[in-house]
């Protein structure tokens, strides 16, 4: 099928339109057939997305399903996808149609939010599968403005700022990325993402105070490209928007928050970073995974001290990724490996761990830590499901948590001893954080009588935890359906992008200079 990705990106939209033009009132019909559509477009996404999976060549390392015509004002509409990039399609259609089945209980401007869900997914899909700069961009940059909708009008009391944040944070990162794909355009004559990888851009050395530093637009490009890509992530020290969105937006956007649009800057780094500016990528590998050893003891001491369970979850998710930058900066097959499985593990057990804060959310109204206690007496199906989540997000060895972690430490060994013992350390404190919270929501004597009323999961919730349970559970014990994806890809990166460096002779270059 020559548009598969086609239309396993716009269908969503579609749908969207179809709901944004014909579906009128919000009585409580509208709302329900709103949901409806919205739950079937983002499942037959799905549904298409298998066929993608199931006829994906995983022992071809290139792009596949390719898509490419003339588009507006002589620029071109590629698509295709690689064995990196077709398991974050999956990841992504897999997700929607949990978070939909979450959004049931919304019951305001109930149109609009979907319509801002399913828009939000064909801009993401988009991202993993765009093969042209300017299309990559595109879909980029549009997919600030749902989420900014989504935490701006259906988010908490401080919803606007936590939205203003946001949006400057990730949009002003992205404006340096822009300068550097025009730069791109210029020095190589194309867009072509698939071009561009085959191209070499320049890379020397210059002296600054008897240190040999790279120089060239390499240096300037994945300068350019980190601004951007560390803020979605996001790294440390420009992480900070990440707290206020997570804790303002509503359940339904934080799943999507943390599951998918945190993996966007992973997804650049291994595309653009890695591959076109590899001698930049080297040189400057020792400053990332510092950047990400410091983000995970850093955070997980500052989840430690929360009251607030989504804020908590929310510095989890900072640490984790910091993981995930360690990993890709490794360079090696078992660093890039073990980055792409956490980042998919992630989306999971993040995705999970938001819809858990939602679940008790939505019965008692409060976020608090201390509001809570003893719910094992009233809600033993939430304690286990909330149990399970927690020792995946610790990295329990059987779960997805524990492959993902381990990979990225075992590359990042290999590389720096030293990075790899502190953020082991973070191994450690992520268990007292998790542990803690954990603790103190659901285990001792139910005394508040607030709590002595309270309902267990009811079908529906725990239909929606059941894939993610199920997921956790398959890729902790059986990661090669991950990693024999990824593999033959990240090979191919990791060996061209060791050619390059081998390539470049520092001393050659500066004598040239």
């Amino acid at each position: 099928m020559t548009s598969l990705l086609s239309i396993i990106t716009f269908t969503p939209l579609v749908a969207g339109l179809i709901l944004a033009a014909f579906l009128r009132g919000e009585d409580a019909d509208a709302q329900r057939n709103a949901k409806w559509l919205a739950l079937i477009a983002t499942s037959a996404t799905f549904v298409v997305s298998l066929i993608l999976l199931f006829q994906f060549d995983r022992t071809d390392p290139g792009f596949q399903f390719v898509e490419e015509r003339e588009w507006i004002f002589g620029l071109t509409y590629k698509l295709g996808v690689d064995g990196i990039s077709v398991l974050f399609v999956m990841l992504t259609t897999f997700l929607m149609p949990i978070t939909i089945a979450a959004c049931w209980g919304v019951t305001h401007r109930v149109k609009e939010y979907m319509v801002a869900f399913l828009v939000l997914e064909t801009l993401m899909i988009g991202v993993f599968v765009a093969l042209d700069l300017v299309l990559f961009y595109l879909f980029f940059e549009a997919g600030l403005i749902p989420m900014f909708l989504i935490i701006g009008i259906w988010g908490g009391k401080e919803r606007i700022y936590a939205a203003f944040k946001f949006f400057l944070y990730t949009f002003l990162g992205s404006v340096l990325m822009l300068v550097a794909m025009i730069a791109m355009y210029v020095d190589a004559g194309t867009t072509d993402i698939v071009r561009l990888l085959e191209h070499e851009f320049s890379a020397a050395t210059i002296q600054v105070a008897g240190w040999q530093v790279v120089g060239g637009l390499q240096t300037l490009l994945f300068l350019a490209f980190l601004a951007s890509f560390a803020v979605k992530m996001p790294m440390w020290p420009v992480h900070t928007w990440l707290p206020d969105a997570h804790v303002q937006a509503p359940t339904a956007g934080s799943v999507v928050l943390a599951a998918v649009l945190l993996k966007l800057g992973g997804y650049g780094f291994i595309r653009f970073s890695l591959p076109m500016f590899p001698v930049a990528s080297d040189m400057l590998a020792p400053l990332v995974l510092w950047l990400s050893a410091i983000a995970i003891v850093y955070t997980s001491l500052v989840a430690l001290m929360q009251e607030d369970m989504k804020k908590l979850i929310a510095y989890s998710s900072v640490a984790h990724m910091g993981f995930v930058t360690m990993g890709i900066f490794a360079a090696n097959q078992q660093g890039v490996d073990g980055a792409i499985f956490q980042m998919i593990s992630h989306g999971f057990i993040s995705g999970a761990l938001f819809l858990c804060v939602g679940v008790i959310y939505d019965r008692m109204h409060t976020r608090e830590i201390a509001a809570y206690g003893g719910l094992v007496n009233r809600m033993p199906a939430y304690a286990a499901v909330f149990l399970l989540f927690t020792m995946a997000n610790v990295g329990l060895p059987g779960t997805s948590g524990f492959v993902g972690e381990f990979l990225t430490i075992m590359g990042v060994f290999q590389v720096n001893t030293w990075v790899a013992f502190v953020a082991a350390t973070g191994v450690i404190l992520s268990a007292g954080y998790a542990l803690w919270l954990y603790r103190r929501v659901v285990f001792g004597d139910l005394i508040k009588a607030s709590l002595k009323t309270i309902t267990d999961m009811d079908r529906r919730e725990k239909a929606i935890f059941a894939p993610l349970v199920a997921m956790t559970i398959l890729l902790g014990i059986y990661p090669s359906l991950v990693t024999d994806i990824t593999g033959p890809a990240v090979a191919v990166l990791v060996s061209d992008m060791q050619t390059a460096v081998a390539a470049f002779d520092p001393a050659t270059r500066l004598a040239e200079q």
